[in-house]
């Protein structure tokens, strides 16, 4: 699986480039800079690519933005962005995208190599990787304006997972629970909200963040 990396720092990105190639992924290019990244987006057509949110020279959303760019230049193109701190304007960008796999991590969580590399796994296979803390912040967020819908705290768990891009297997796996009744959960979660059902997990967790979103 080939992938193109955008880290500023020089130690997080070699660091990165190791622990990938560790796990027979090919690197295409490892840059530390905006206009780099634009350049391998252009010449390269990675799997997957796995971005800094922030880079030089604007140190602010540069990263994003390069990575937003080139998937509207090549829809569908899986993105993996990290960030040091919980952004959730940037989060709700990147999913508004919308087409192809998406991932949103802390860079906290990159020092876990098996939940790294399955996050990579999953939004190269199309399928989504939120962090959980981005979650967390934004159903808490929601619950002190509103009442979730009358959703029961089993519910509320079952949503914060179904959001992190985790299908119903392993909702159930990590619930210790039949994926039967994780089914019958997102069934009645997805009632309560007014929202369609969907087994595609980016349209679930998308589901769940546009009724984060509502007013």
């Amino acid at each position: 699986m080939r992938v193109v990396l955008a880290e500023d720092l020089f130690l997080l990105r070699d660091g990165l480039v190791r622990m990938l190639e560790a796990f027979d992924f090919e690197i295409l290019a490892a840059v530390e800079t905006g206009p780099e990244l634009t350049r391998a987006f252009a010449e390269l057509e990675p799997d997957v690519a796995i971005v800094d949110v922030r880079l030089p020279p604007s140190h602010t959303d540069e990263g994003l933005q390069c990575a937003l760019a080139a998937r509207r230049a090549r829809p569908g193109l899986p993105v993996l962005v990290l960030s040091q701190h919980v952004e959730q304007l940037y989060a709700r960008e990147l999913l508004a995208d919308g087409d192809g796999g998406v991932g949103y991590l802390l860079k906290d969580r990159v020092f876990d190599a098996a939940q790294f590399i399955d996050a990579v796994r999953r939004v190269a296979g199309g399928g989504t990787a939120m962090d959980p803390q981005v979650i967390q912040q934004l159903l808490s967020r929601k619950a002190r304006d509103e009442p979730l819908g009358g959703l029961t705290p089993r519910e509320l768990e079952v949503m914060e997972l179904m959001a992190q891009g985790r299908s119903n297997a392993a909702i159930a796996e990590r619930l210790v629970v039949t994926e039967r009744a994780i089914a019958k959960h997102t069934s009645n979660i997805f009632a309560k909200l007014g929202l369609p059902v969907s087994d595609d997990d980016n349209r679930r967790v998308l589901a769940v963040l546009a009724y984060l979103d509502r007013s």
